[in-house]
């Protein structure tokens, strides 16, 4: 499986799904302060699932009927930006 993880979800949520094997990219690295139709335009050329914890999200996925290769909506127990970042930053 690929992921994307969005900007606001954080570097730890990417670490984590690289240190499991996972191919996972992180916005911030690639295309820093994009918009979410662009986000999830890169998502689907690249078949990847969209990791967020922006509930916009799924508001253009459910509610609009964009195309998507998938959605997790997050929910950290302490979503500060602070506590979404590797130990390391």
């Amino acid at each position: 499986m690929k992921f994307l993880v969005d900007e606001c979800t954080g570097t730890s949520v990417v670490a984590c799904l690289r240190d499991e094997g996972y191919n996972a990219v992180a916005v911030v690295e690639v295309m820093p302060e994009a918009d979410d139709g662009e986000i999830l335009d890169r998502a689907v050329s690249e078949d990847r699932i969209m990791v967020t914890n922006d509930k916009d999200f799924g508001e253009m996925v459910f509610r609009s009927g964009r195309a998507h290769r998938g959605v997790v909506l997050l929910r950290l127990r302490d979503e500060r930006a602070f506590e979404r970042q590797t130990s390391g930053e």
